[in-house]
């Protein structure tokens, strides 16, 4: 069993950043891949970013991709999504998941453990 917690999120105006945390607690956190998904009101959840659990390799899609970095400290159970040029289209309640196995993964399906969420708000 892995406990996660999502935190960092806020209002920010178009443009700014943020970075959201999400610590795991229960089991060997080096031993999860991880992931980062959103879900806007009335949308589907989608994937964001994800990181295997040696670091080794990370995936974005592709809405993301160059404004946005996930990242792990193995040390402190922790993973980070550092968000940048952010806009209103970002707008969504942020989760981090977690799955017991090497590689990374864009489906929620393939993520056996979820955090309660952090939203995040960009206005204009």
């Amino acid at each position: 069993q892995v406990q996660l917690v999502e935190s960092g999120g806020g209002l920010m105006q178009a443009g700014g950043s943020l970075r959201l945390s999400c610590v795991a607690s229960g089991r060997t956190f080096s031993a999860y891949a991880m992931g980062w998904f959103r879900q806007a009101p009335g949308k589907e959840r989608e994937f964001v970013a994800a990181i295997s659990r040696n670091e080794g390799n990370t995936y974005y899609a592709d809405s993301v991709k160059g404004r946005f970095t996930i990242s792990r400290d193995n040390a402190k159970n922790t993973v980070y999504l550092q968000m940048n040029s952010l806009s209103p289209q970002d707008t969504a309640v942020y989760y981090c998941a977690a799955r017991a196995t090497v590689g990374v993964a864009s489906i929620p399906n393939e993520y056996r453990y979820w955090g309660q969420g952090t939203q995040v708000t960009v206005s204009l």
